[in-house]
């Protein structure tokens, strides 16, 4: 146990310094677009899908909450709101960032899930076409309290996500190891990497957990190599962060909601199972 607490702290502390640069030009990025992304959403009428879909790939889950209270007054919709919770990586960047991943593995993810959110989001916007009276838009930073609204230095605000990420990157991996050294990885390997389908079907779930661990959890797994690039891909295509704390919070039609999150799983574990059988036909 001694070892595994040790070796946690070592491979979460040298993490620091390149998770605070990353989120820094995320902060930076994110602030310079926030308002632009939500009235470029709420001008892009036929386009929607695919204007949310890309903006959707600025890491965090702020732009994927900004949707939520969109869909919720139906400014925007069923359609968009689905692409932009797939396209959204939530803390995936940062941390793959930080580990100096591979950038044609984290063009490929990022494509996959901008392309997917495109697809989806038009043929949702086809097949469904409803339109309701406004509501209260629900905002996260005043009803959750996060604190990130009073945070006027990109310097503090990226400390603090930092600090969060940390927290969360700790905790998981601490799990993960302990998992390695009682269960075995090549068990969980087994159970979770290419050679089953049982992966995606998991990770979806795993992504449906509305908070950033959930992304965190699923790249920790990536960059432990226990599941697969299918498997990476179905639980991130999922995970929209707090977005459906918001859905469920500011929305009224349960009903709705839960469409929503079965679609989302559906169409991540699908995703998922389909490229694992692929990947598995090419190699």
């Amino acid at each position: 146990m001694k070892d595994i607490i040790i070796d946690t702290l070592l491979d979460t502390i040298k993490l620091v310094p390149f998770l605070f640069v990353a989120f820094l030009i995320i902060e930076y990025v994110e602030h310079k677009l926030s308002t632009k992304s939500e009235n470029i959403i709420k001008k892009s009428g036929k386009y929607s899908p695919l204007f949310g879909s890309l903006l959707g790939l600025i890491p965090q889950c702020g732009f994927s909450v900004i949707a939520t209270n969109l869909y919720i007054t139906r400014i925007v919709s069923l359609g968009t709101l689905i692409a932009i919770y797939l396209s959204t990586s939530d803390e995936m960047l940062p941390i793959m960032l930080s580990n100096r991943v591979d950038f044609k593995v984290i063009l490929a993810l990022l494509g996959c899930k901008f392309i997917i959110g495109v697809i989806c989001g038009y043929i949702i916007d086809f097949i469904f076409r409803k339109k309701r009276k406004e509501e209260k838009v629900y905002d996260i930073c005043q009803d959750e309290h996060c604190g990130c609204e009073e945070s006027d230095s990109l310097i503090k605000s990226s400390l603090i996500h930092t600090g969060k990420t940390i927290i969360y990157i700790l905790i998981i991996t601490f799990i993960i190891n302990i998992l390695f050294h009682y269960v075995g990885e090549q068990y969980l390997a087994k159970l979770l990497h290419k050679n089953s389908l049982i992966g995606p079907l998991i990770t979806s779930l795993i992504g449906l957990i509305p908070n950033c661990g959930s992304s965190i959890m699923i790249t920790e797994l990536y960059l432990s190599k226990t599941i697969s690039f299918a498997s990476t891909l179905a639980g991130l295509l999922t995970g929209s962060g707090i977005a459906l704390i918001v859905l469920f919070k500011g929305n009224k039609s349960l009903k709705e909601n839960i469409f929503i999150v079965v679609t989302l799983y559906l169409i991540g574990a699908l995703t998922g199972i389909i490229l694992e059988l692929f990947l598995n036909l090419l190699f």
